[in-house]
């Protein structure tokens, strides 16, 4: 049955990562989180990954040139409104993905620097950093590092504290990207995350949990922030809205497998059985 003459369609947000076969992180918690906020996710698959809750047990890389040719079947057709990017893995692929960010106009672009699994597989090649710093860094309207990831990006430097949270910051946004949201869920009590737009410094509190089903956290809050730009929240309100939403998604989380579970992406529709 055709939609009502009048009907507003979703806005389109694409999603630039690697996928994950056990469903809790990647491609497939983008998605999953696009659904939940009410927009139509896209796709560009970087990597493919055999993956499960118990870790990364081998990673397939897609070729520059496809990724390319996903772009631009994508943005020729769909009117992408934000997009997100995750897992890159090496330097041409950097390469690759900025060069058809800028061609594509992609403004409302959100960076999560994907370098290490929650299980400590390594996702990023070390000699690939210094290309995302210099090629996507200063594209983001976001970057949401965690406290591990920040320190990688800025050369090894020590985060410890809340006080050293707001630091790493501002050194970030001196690398170009418009927004910084250094996320402290590894040190802070409160699972306090930190945003910084080049003048002033907001510190968002959550409730800690205590569960190890915490699989896919940064891909989906980075999923969520993007989904919100696509439906036209400031970036503040954005991140409120995501924190909001990850808060739930970790509170419900699902114990599924024999590692670190996912988190519950449905929760605000359907109602978790526990395993």
């Amino acid at each position: 049955m055709p939609l009502p003459p009048g009907t507003q369609l979703p806005p389109v947000v694409l999603t630039i990562a690697g996928s994950d076969s056990g469903g809790g992180a990647g491609i497939q918690a983008d998605l999953k989180t696009f659904c939940a906020l009410g927009v139509y996710g896209a796709s560009v698959l970087t990597a493919l990954t055999a993956q499960n809750t118990l870790g990364v047990q081998g990673v397939h890389a897609v070729p520059p040139g496809f990724i390319a040719q996903q772009f631009d079947s994508v943005c020729s057709d769909l009117p992408v409104a934000a997009a997100k990017v995750g897992m890159l893995a090496t330097s041409e692929v950097i390469r690759v993905v900025a060069e058809k960010i800028r061609q594509h106009r992609l403004e409302r672009l959100v960076v999560d620097p994907v370098m290490v699994a929650k299980s400590g597989d390594r996702l990023l090649a070390p000699e690939a950093r210094e290309a995302l710093v210099r090629q996507l860094l200063p594209l983001a309207e976001v970057l949401t590092p965690n406290t591990e990831e920040a320190r990688d990006l800025l050369g090894g430097r020590s985060i410890q504290t809340l006080d050293d949270m707001k630091e790493a910051a501002r050194a970030l946004h001196r690398l170009g990207p418009r927004h910084v949201l250094v996320k402290g869920g590894h040190i802070t009590l409160g699972a306090a995350d930190v945003l910084f737009d080049g003048r002033e410094l907001a510190v968002f509190e959550g409730r800690r949990v205590d569960t190890p089903h915490t699989h896919g956290t940064g891909c989906t809050l980075s999923a969520a922030i993007a989904a919100g730009l696509a439906l036209g929240q400031p970036v503040r309100e954005a991140v409120s809205a995501a924190k909001e939403f990850i808060q739930g998604a970790i509170e419900n989380a699902l114990p599924l497998g024999r590692g670190r579970g996912p988190l519950n992406h449905m929760y605000r529709s359907c109602q978790r059985v526990d395993a």
